[in-house]
C-alpha cells in the first residue's frame, strides 16, 4: 500500500511533521509577541489597527530570524530577498487578518480583545504554506 502521493516515504512525511510543530512552536513565540504589544497599545489607548501593525512587524522580524535558522535551515544565499519574501507572505495574511479584524470588530461586534485570537486559526496554517513552498523556498 503506497503511504501518500505527496510524500515518498514515511520519514519524508515525518520530517515535514517535525518542520510544521517546529514552526508552530517559533509561531507561539510570534503570537506571544504580537498579541503583548497589542494589548499593551490598546491598554494604552492606541487605536487597535496601529497597535495590530506594529505587533504584525515586530513578530516577523522574529519570525525571519527564527524560521531561517531553526525551522527551514536556510543560512546561506543571503538574507535579503527570503526577508522581503517573509514580509510578503505575512503581509499577505496580515492584510486578510485585519480585514477579518476590522469586520469582527466593527461589523460582527466581537471584543477587540477577543477577535485577533480568533484570527490565528485562519492565519496561521496559511503562513506555514507560504513560508514553506515559497519564502524559504
Amino acid at each position: 500500500m503506497k503511504f501518500s502521493t505527496k510524500f515518498k516515504n514515511k520519514k519524508e512525511f515525518f520530517d515535514f511533521c517535525k518542520q510544521f510543530i517546529k514552526f508552530g512552536l517559533v509561531g507561539v513565540s510570534n503570537t506571544l509577541i504580537s498579541l503583548v504589544i497589542y494589548y499593551i497599545l490598546v491598554y494604552f489607548n492606541v487605536n487597535y489597527i496601529v497597535a495590530n501593525t506594529i505587533g504584525f512587524i515586530v513578530s516577523v522580524l522574529n519570525s525571519y530570524y527564527w524560521n531561517n535558522k531553526y525551522v527551514f535551515d536556510k543560512t546561506e544565499g543571503g538574507t535579503v530577498k527570503p526577508l522581503i519574501k517573509v514580509f510578503m507572505s505575512y503581509g499577505s495574511t496580515f492584510l486578510l487578518g485585519t480585514f477579518l479584524l476590522f469586520l469582527m470588530v466593527q461589523v460582527i461586534g466581537i471584543s477587540e480583545l477577543i477577535a485577533p485570537l480568533i484570527n490565528l486559526v485562519i492565519t496561521i496554517p496559511i503562513n506555514f504554506l507560504l513560508n514553506k513552498f515559497w519564502a524559504f523556498k
